[in-house]
């Protein structure tokens, strides 16, 4: 079993504003996130919230997904990330984690990602382009839970990645726009005239 974790619990303090619910088209970012996975063949998907706990649920309450609370948000990633794992069904052998800031994730990328990591070999697999890593990353549990569990701060997973490259199973993709997310008012922009162009 495979279980998507969606990790949107940050109050995008940096953008002055919860950027998972800014307006994509019709739908907020987040929403874009959470249908790609759930058209995937990832077995469950889980959207972990904190700071804006009610909209964030409220604007994806029509996709077939479990909600789970943060409720100390505010210690960074790596709380959503215990969070998340303390929810997840017995029978679990990997987790995606996917960032909520990044709607130009496909449920295709998703499978892919799914697909090499069961023929590779390896026990973390991510997407790559040109040399450049991206997300989202996938992990085994039968080798990392423990780790993912002992994680702190805002780093998320990203410590046990750097330490740990000879466990990584690289996916290459045709174009780096996949990784593309919203840090700027900036990065925003250019996503909706993306988007207008759909």
């Amino acid at each position: 079993m495979i279980v998507g974790i969606i990790l949107a619990a940050g109050s995008a303090s940096r953008m002055g504003q919860a950027k998972q619910l800014l307006p994509l088209g019709s739908r907020p970012m987040l929403w874009h996130v959470a249908q790609a996975a759930c058209q995937s063949s990832l077995d469950e998907v889980i959207v972990v919230t904190g700071a804006t706990a009610g909209p964030v649920s409220l604007c994806v309450a029509d996709l077939p997904l479990r909600i789970v609370h943060n409720p100390d948000w505010q210690q960074g990633q790596a709380g959503s990330i215990l969070t998340a794992l303390r929810s997840l069904p017995p029978n679990c052998d990997a987790v995606l984690f996917l960032l909520a800031d990044q709607p130009l994730i496909t449920p295709q990328l998703i499978n892919e990602l799914i697909l090499h990591w069961q023929r590779c070999g390896k026990t973390i697999v991510r997407p790559y382009h040109a040399n450049k890593p991206g997300n989202p990353v996938l992990f085994s549990l039968a080798v990392w839970r423990e780790e993912l569990t002992k994680l702190s701060g805002d780093q998320g997973a990203r410590q046990l990645i750097v330490d740990h490259p000879e466990a990584i199973g690289y996916l290459p993709v045709a174009s780096d726009e996949i990784f593309h997310d919203i840090d700027t008012i900036e990065d925003y922009e250019k996503m909706q005239q993306r988007f207008a162009k759909l």
